[in-house]
């Protein structure tokens, strides 16, 4: 699996109750914001609750690592031996490792992740390192959120 595979995205036919794929098409929206690394953002929304209602594809909004008022599902692929990125996101992100194995490195400790793996974050210090020798691939869903406070100070988002 890569991540410039998406397949079947399925919504509500126009002015009907019925369901269709409205698309089947390998993405042309590949991004790569640093050495080893290639993702694909497949949907975005905005606000809560959800509105379901049109028929745009919201794969291609312009958002970055988050978006601030909505969710952003992404496929990450990342070679061995990427380039670091430590980062924290204002954001609650449920994680799949879909293929391969990664290192999660969080506050100082290592966790060793292989498919089928999932992992939640909650505005955490982390990095992923692909320290083995085939490509990992990771489904990330990002959901906006509050920053996290601990003991009176706001943690910032970064990297």
């Amino acid at each position: 699996m890569s991540p410039d595979r998406l397949a079947g995205l399925a919504g509500p036919a126009p002015r009907s109750p019925e369901r269709i794929v409205t698309i089947d098409e390998v993405s042309q929206n590949l991004r790569s914001a640093r050495p080893g690394a290639q993702a694909c953002v497949v949907w975005t929304s905005e606000g809560f609750p959800i509105d379901n209602t049109g028929d745009k594809d919201e794969g291609l909004r312009d958002t970055g690592t988050t978006h601030a008022d909505g969710t952003v599902f992404r496929i990450l692929e990342l070679q061995p031996g990427n380039t670091p990125r430590n980062h924290r996101t204002d954001s609650l992100d449920y994680a799949v490792i879909m293929s391969g194995e990664i290192d999660m490195e969080l506050d100082g400790s290592t966790t060793h992740l292989k498919a089928g793996d999932v992992v939640v974050q909650r505005g955490t210090v982390h990095n992923w390192a692909n320290r083995g020798t085939e490509p990992c691939v990771i489904a990330f869903v990002l959901i906006a959120a509050k920053p996290v406070e601990v003991g009176g100070k706001v943690l910032q988002a970064f990297g």
